[in-house]
């Protein structure tokens, strides 16, 4: 069983590699050739109680973002039937 020293500890890990590679991609970005122009897609989904509203600037990156919205649905319900209030 998890105690609440692990969970703190796990949870300054997970936030400390986030930085560690938002630094390390902003350092790649720089470096790259900066001359070259890309195309940036984008896309998203928020949740108003059960009520979805999905955004994207294209139909492929819409449908990225609702599958990952799916998975993260069900992540989170088994992580909250499993060790969540009751």
């Amino acid at each position: 069983m998890l105690n609440s020293n692990t969970l703190i500890l796990t949870g300054i890990v997970v936030l400390l590699i986030g930085m560690i590679l938002i630094f390390i991609g902003t350092a790649l970005q720089i470096t790259s050739k900066s001359g070259e122009t890309g195309e940036v897609k984008t896309g998203g989904v928020i949740m108003i109680g059960p009520i979805p509203i999905i955004f994207g600037t294209d139909k492929g990156m819409a449908t990225t973002a609702v599958i990952l919205a799916i998975i993260l649905m069900v992540v989170s319900y088994i992580l909250f039937s499993r060790w969540g209030f009751r």
